[in-house]
């Protein structure tokens, strides 16, 4: 049975694709406010400005492509159970060719209907107006975790955390929460690894490199194909 390698990634993984971050000084947040584009408050105030705001990130997505970071995960598979649980919306993972994504924040893809939050709907790359229907009626929203709405991918996240043999952190701050509290669920004697071009405060011992992801995760990846090998002889 091959080891399980569980990979923790955040905006960083993708900011290479030219995905534009939240939190850098030229970042999203730089030019709308949290409280108008990415709460359900700011959704029932003006949802046309909420609407408006994802499908210019889906768009966004849509004219880019998945980095080296992104293959470089993919070539983890060759000898791992490798499953990606990612803090990000778009689909670079999936169109790389990871075989397991699991979204804590939502997708840019998919819709869901107001009224049943479980309703999703496939919509790619198109854009989400006014007047658009799930098919139980009601009014489609982006299938976006805003702030303050529970995040019902972490639990799930958790319990593959606790499975880690292997657990690799890759462009996050680890300062978002209920994310950031992953690390926590993995167990101590796992060896852990960490790929950001800043310093990140790691709560438990940490393999650092400390490079973008696009030349730092390929190192990591060349590390645990060889310690797979190693562990073959």
């Amino acid at each position: 049975m091959k080891k399980k390698i569980i990979v923790l990634t955040g905006a960083g993984i993708s900011a290479e694709s030219g995905i534009s971050t939240f939190r850098d000084s030229d970042g999203l947040w730089e030019h709308y406010r949290v409280e108008d584009v990415a709460t359900h408050e700011a959704y029932l105030r003006n949802p046309r400005l909420v609407l408006d705001f994802y499908n210019e990130r889906r768009r966004q997505l849509f004219a880019a492509q998945p980095n080296e970071a992104h293959r470089q995960l993919v070539r983890l598979e060759e000898a791992y159970d490798v499953r990606i649980i990612t803090q990000n919306i778009d689909d670079l993972h999936e169109r790389a060719g990871s075989s397991f994504v699991l979204h804590l924040h939502g997708e840019l893809t998919k819709a869901r209907s107001e009224r049943d939050e479980h309703l999703l709907v496939e919509i790619g790359n198109r854009d989400i107006r006014l007047g658009d229907t799930a098919p139980d009626g009601a009014q489609l929203r982006p299938h976006i975790v805003w702030f303050g709405e529970a995040v019902p991918a972490i639990e799930p996240a958790m319990a593959l955390c606790e499975q880690a043999d292997y657990f690799v952190v890759i462009g996050t701050s680890l300062v978002v929460y209920p994310a950031a509290g992953l690390i926590h669920y993995v167990p101590r004697a796992t060896p852990c690894f960490l790929v950001d071009p800043k310093e990140v405060a790691v709560p438990r011992p940490c393999t650092v490199v400390q490079e973008p992801a696009t030349v730092g995760v390929k190192r990591v990846v060349d590390r645990l194909l060889e310690i797979a090998v190693e562990e073959q002889a």
